[in-house]
């Protein structure tokens, strides 16, 4: 009996905290003229998300350097956004965030 009680346990806590799952961020929008870069990425419902906030910053930089300029600040926060909604919550969740570029142009 001891046994099956931990393994529900352990269960348990595997299905609420999900698995870690490393994701890369992605260039999903921006505007040249507001010298602006979206960057996102998908996490599913059992999935805790890990990032790297320097990836992300590499790669609206370079995006940044294709219109003229030579860095990239990210704005505060993120906004997450349902794409695959379901009768048990939200199978997908796409998480955005948004760069400013800076430094020439």
């Amino acid at each position: 009996m001891k046994k099956i009680t931990l393994a529900a346990v352990v269960l348990a806590t595997l299905l609420s905290t999900g698995c870690a799952v490393q994701k890369d961020w992605s260039a999903t929008g921006g505007s040249k003229s507001d010298g602006t870069i979206k960057l996102s990425y998908q996490v599913g419902m059992f999935e805790a998300a890990e990032v790297s906030e320097e990836q992300g910053i590499n790669l609206a930089t370079k995006r940044c350097s294709a219109w003229g300029y030579t860095n990239a600040e990210a704005f505060g926060g993120s906004t997450q956004v349902c794409t695959s909604p379901s009768s048990s919550g939200c199978n997908i969740w796409l998480v955005t965030k948004e760069y400013q570029c800076t430094g020439g142009e």
